[in-house]
């Protein structure tokens, strides 16, 4: 995964919201182009800023020119049905295309409308997570049986062979059991010596279960409950939104949009929830720099040191890192200023070890 090209794909069967989720995410994009450069990769896939309020702060306290936020993109992906990992449908379009993402959005039905048909003919928000994961699961244990083939061929002679052989067979035999490598416990090793294969069961999950306007503000239901306990079992997220509310909310202003939810009990969209809980998905957080030119926030995993997170930037200041003078965001408000900060004696100068905190506002001085 490229920090700086983070992508979720959205995954659901016919009918449940999954394309009216998504172009009310493209609406939103295209309105919001002016301030941030929008781009549509291609039919499918959307670009879009991480909520972010600490950037406007700091932008107003440096007079910036311009906000530059962390972005995520969206994948709808099309074709998935029933048999998609024999070909059915698109089948293996839509597997190519979910192979290439990070994580996955699995839009689920969780409304009753008898003017939108199921594909089963019922609501069943369960039975639809089986379907799609065990089209899933069918894909990567295809996908490992060949890769064990392949692996076994060139295994003679190769030390890190053993351990990969090893690591297909437990995978192999937990996805004869129907269970998603994610549910797998794998030591570093054994993780380090798959890397390189793309399984789609190992990719971590939001299921976004999509209810009726009638369940409006709590967005909970009987539905959205046994998707909460299905996802409380495999350790996922659960995101209840309301893709007709979204897609409403698309076409107004910010400040309509922000009247309307307000009126009917809600504080943020659920696309911006979406979006932030896709990034601590990914277990991502964002340092800030702030100047005249630009306020901008850098993506980063947790668990980065001051050199790496300078690289982000360019190589050049990895390379030649003397030091990040440090200052939290709550110190940079409080006073005002970067000058303001370091005479009251609240910024840092943190070494090679330092790991950078979400938040962080960072200059970094490098030879």
């Amino acid at each position: 995964m490229s920090e700086s090209q983070l992508s979720c794909g959205i995954v659901g069967l016919p009918n449940v919201g999954k394309s009216t989720l998504f172009n009310a995410l493209i609406k939103k994009l295209a309105a919001a182009a002016s301030n941030y450069p929008f781009c549509t990769i291609d039919p499918n896939t959307g670009v879009v800023d991480v909520p972010d309020p600490r950037l406007e702060v700091l932008s107003q306290l440096s007079k910036s020119k311009k906000i530059l936020p962390a972005y995520i993109s969206f994948v709808d992906i099309a074709g998935l049905v029933k048999g998609a990992s024999q070909g059915e449908g698109l089948g293996n379009k839509f597997l190519a295309n979910i192979r290439e993402t990070d994580a996955i959005i699995h839009v689920v039905r969780c409304f009753e409308d008898d003017n939108i048909i199921h594909v089963a003919g019922h609501i069943d928000p369960l039975q639809d997570i089986e379907v799609i994961n065990l089209e899933l699961i069918l894909a990567d244990l295809q996908m490992a049986e060949n890769v064990l083939q392949k692996v076994e061929k060139q295994a003679k002679g190769k030390k890190e062979s053993p351990i990969t052989l090893a690591t297909l067979k437990k995978i192999l035999d937990h996805l004869n059991k129907s269970r998603p490598i994610r549910a797998l416990s794998l030591t570093d090793e054994e993780a380090e010596s798959i890397k390189m294969y793309t399984f789609l069961t190992s990719k971590p999950v939001i299921y976004a279960t999509n209810v009726s306007e009638s369940s409006l503000p709590s967005m909970e239901n009987a539905f959205v409950e046994k998707v909460r306990q299905h996802a409380a079992k495999e350790g996922n997220i659960v995101v209840p939104i309301c893709a007709k509310l979204e897609e409403e909310l698309a076409s107004l202003s910010p400040e309509e949009g922000l009247e309307y939810l307000r009126s009917l009990g809600l504080q943020e969209t659920g696309l911006n929830r979406l979006i932030k809980n896709s990034f601590q998905l990914l277990g991502l957080i964002t340092f800030l720099t702030t100047g005249e030119q630009e306020t901008r926030a850098w993506t980063i995993k947790k668990g980065t040191k001051a050199p790496q997170a300078a690289g982000k930037i360019h190589s050049d200041l990895e390379k030649g890192f003397i030091r990040a003078e440090t200052i939290s965001f709550d110190d940079f408000v409080k006073y005002k200023s970067r000058n303001a900060v370091k005479e009251a004696g609240k910024a840092r100068s943190e070494g090679k070890d330092y790991i950078v905190q979400d938040g962080d506002v960072i200059l970094f001085y490098h030879n």
